[in-house]
């Protein structure tokens, strides 16, 4: 299996030597860098560094959803490695995501498991579950590696793309990633209509990645004030995800419990003091509600699974910090 690895970059000049010298000790196929026109000194690094490495420009920040589509229609190979430019990752990767893949039909994604660069003993992503929220219920989530659940090839609900392996021809048949997003949700949403679709996604327990500390202005770690940005993203992009994917049915069902998240989130975003950011996001989710109606349409005449076989309950996860 010849492999593709494309490696999404914004501003990424200090994470992209440690995650491209590990992928240059890997048998890859080619090494794809998607810059969404980057400010900072990355295009000169790559130029200077890393010449062998080919560089997608986009020409300008639209966010990692529609750099993940373009590095899938520009790579060679069936099989890419997606990846974030915070993300290294260890020998032996390709070895283990590759028989993942192979070892049952319908593997669209094998995701390793990864752990914080700052504390590589305590787990950061490790897959997920579809909840009823509209979120993902997240597995092992800031669990100490050495009590982490599972080993092996484990079937998931979804997939955090920040590392994985994805077959290109299952993704781009059903239109990749939904560029609307630009970041927070786009992962959940691909998920859920791979499986929709029957797909399957697996998590690799047994190989770990590590996860650095992400986008400045949107990512979140503890000890860091939650952006604004981010507040809106979740705001619209958690809508837009229900509306797009989830059954009228089953919306009306769940109806109470998406009410109450809603009003412990609203709580939250009260706090924060970003009230303004949690209502622009619902405003720019009516005002591209048409367009959801249409992709709604599309993903309704995919669906070979029900929301029943899909979605589960039970406990949400929170950062630790939050709580």
């Amino acid at each position: 299996m010849r492999i593709s690895a494309v490696v999404v970059n914004w501003n990424g000049e200090h994470y992209l030597p440690a995650c491209l010298d590990a992928l240059g000790r890997l048998d890859l196929q080619e090494i794809l860098v998607v810059d969404n026109a980057s400010t900072d000194g990355s295009l000169a690094l790559l130029a200077s560094r890393y010449p062998a490495v080919r560089v997608v420009q986009v020409g300008e920040n639209a966010g990692p959803a529609r750099a993940r589509n373009l590095g899938l229609e520009a790579a060679g190979g069936r099989w890419v490695l997606l990846l974030d430019n915070d993300v290294v990752v260890p020998g032996g990767l390709l070895e283990n995501l590759s028989a993942a893949a192979r070892s049952s039909p319908g593997v669209a994604v094998v995701q390793p498991r990864s752990v914080f660069a700052h504390d590589p003993e305590r787990v950061h992503y490790d897959g997920g579950e579809l909840h009823y929220a509209g979120l993902f219920s997240l597995r092992n989530w800031y669990v100490p590696l050495a009590q982490a659940e599972g080993s092996g090839w484990v079937p998931v609900g979804g997939f955090v793309s920040l590392c994985a392996l994805v077959d290109r021809h299952a993704l781009l048949a059903l239109g990749g990633f939904d560029p609307r997003y630009f970041i927070l949700f786009e992962d959940l949403d691909l998920s859920h209509r791979l499986r929709l679709a029957g797909h399957t996604i697996l998590c690799a327990e047994d190989v770990v990645v590590r996860h650095d500390a992400g986008t400045e202005g949107i990512s979140f770690r503890g000890g860091r004030s939650y952006p604004s940005s981010r507040v809106f993203y979740h705001s619209r992009n958690r809508w837009l995800y229900l509306a797009k994917c989830l059954r009228l049915r089953t919306l009306l069902v769940i109806a109470p419990g998406l009410l109450l998240y809603e009003g412990a989130w609203l709580f939250f975003v009260l706090r924060q003091g970003a009230l303004g950011a949690w209502w622009r996001g619902k405003q720019a989710f009516f005002a591209d509600l048409g367009r959801t109606r249409r992709l709604r349409r599309q993903v309704q005449r995919s669906r070979i699974a029900t929301d029943r076989d899909l979605l589960k309950g039970g406990p949400l996860t929170l950062t630790p910090s939050l709580n």
